[in-house]
């Protein structure tokens, strides 16, 4: 059986509007978690006084013993369908929501945006939504849930889909692609199978939207670039680089070179899951062994290419950004660390260009002396060493980060434009 193609899947929403639900029912409805676990939840839930919140547990509880640390079956969190296998990236806050969009895997291809008709669009759904612009996602389903509380009414659905696009639209939404659908997260409705009790909707279920999503283009014709995550020694071979292959293809015998310290050397082998590979795409979490490297220049957040088109090291960049908390100002000379890629390193803010106005993405200030949380901005940004960054529009994977200070992540952007170090 080939592997089905897998999509990274972000759900974000309201806090009170049902998204924990609908992430649990879909789990539950294509088979992911089991009857017996979805009684036990149902047990739990009702001791604690929520019954009804059985299908909330599920990531709930993922929660809690992420927090404490437990390993949990991954199982939990990937579902199939019946062309593609997705992961469920969870967003519960602001916080949260941007350190799990930059770990690793966590790059979404689609994102799910969860409203109430009961409730209807508030500003945490609008904010939600034009972050995951601003950061890059493409593709979006729109969920209208509680149809149960609303006695499944046409009338109560259209109002809040009309309200979502008058928000989402301005921002620059392929809303005419985007599909709204009247679900009940609790019951089930028109989640896996079509309901009855809305007749007048003859669009698709939500996992039948699923499967209408753009698989992710693989970047097979483009340079090499791979970050290095961790570096392993490994007795009688030498060094281990690892890391994801983000664009281009690695074969055993090319000569690579990683920056930004500029060393190239040779590639011997390379594996994945301690099988050899005759070659590494896109997608692929590999470790090579070389020859003839400078061991100082292999390290985290360094990036392998290809001699012949080396990753950029960049002298500054231009970069649009949220700032999703900050406890004061952001002026020029501002320098936290910045987490692209796997590099991590502190970066100063040479200027601010311009603010924009979050709601319309138009612009509102030039050359502001300062941003503050809620303000988008495009900056200015010099590395305080060495870093290789590209843009995003040419190498997503590269070209987006997050800011953090204070043990918080303040703000989260993508780079628009760069300027090479001179060689």
């Amino acid at each position: 059986m080939a592997e089905k193609p897998h999509l990274n899947l972000i759900f974000t929403g309201h806090v009170d509007h049902g998204k924990s639900t609908l992430v649990g029912r879909v789990l539950y409805d294509t088979g992911a978690i089991s009857e017996n676990d979805l009684r036990k939840l149902k047990e739990e839930a009702a001791k604690v006084g929520k019954p009804t919140f059985e299908f909330a547990f599920v990531m709930d509880r993922l929660k809690e013993e992420r927090e404490r640390g437990v390993t949990i079956d991954i199982a939990h969190r990937d579902f199939h369908t019946q062309k593609y296998y997705f992961t469920i990236i969870d967003a519960p806050g602001h916080k949260d929501f941007v350190k799990n969009m930059i770990t690793g895997a966590s790059q979404a291809d689609a994102a799910v945006l969860v409203v109430s008709a009961k409730e209807g669009v508030q500003m945490q759904t609008v904010e939600h939504a034009f972050l995951l612009k601003v950061l890059g996602v493409k593709q979006f389903i729109v969920a209208i849930n509680k149809m149960d509380a609303v006695n499944y009414d046409r009338i109560k659905y259209e109002e809040t889909k009309q309200a979502v696009i008058a928000k989402i639209k301005p921002m620059g939404y392929p809303v005419d692609k985007t599909p709204f659908i009247p679900v009940s997260a609790y019951y089930g409705d028109n989640v896996v199978k079509k309901s009855d009790k809305t007749p007048w909707y003859a669009g698709p279920t939500f996992v039948e939207a699923f499967d209408a999503l753009q698989e992710p283009e693989k970047p097979l014709d483009k340079p090499l670039r791979l970050p290095i995550q961790e570096v392993f020694t490994i007795t009688g071979q030498g060094t281990v680089p690892v890391g994801r292959v983000e664009s281009g293809v690695l074969k055993p015998g090319e000569t690579i070179v990683i920056m930004p310290e500029g060393v190239s050397g040779e590639v011997k082998s390379i594996e994945m899951h301690h099988q050899a590979l005759a070659q590494a795409v896109p997608g692929d979490n590999i470790g090579f062994l070389e020859k003839g490297f400078d061991k100082q220049a292999i390290k985290r957040g360094n990036v392998v290419g290809h001699t012949r088109n080396p990753p950029t090291v960049v002298e500054e960049f231009t970069a649009q950004i949220v700032v999703l908390s900050h406890p004061t100002t952001i002026g020029k000379s501002y320098t936290p660390v910045f987490h692209i890629h796997t590099a991590q390193l502190a970066c100063t803010i040479t200027e601010i260009l311009e603010k924009k106005d979050p709601k319309s993405g138009q612009t509102m200030q030039k050359n502001p002396d300062f941003i503050k949380t809620g303000d988008v901005a495009i900056i200015k940004v010099k590395p305080t060493k060495p870093l290789v960054a590209e843009k995003y529009s040419e190498f997503p994977a590269l070209g987006r980060f997050a800011i953090r200070d204070m043990g918080t992540t303040v703000a989260a952007g993508i780079v628009l434009d760069v300027v090479p170090r001179k060689a």
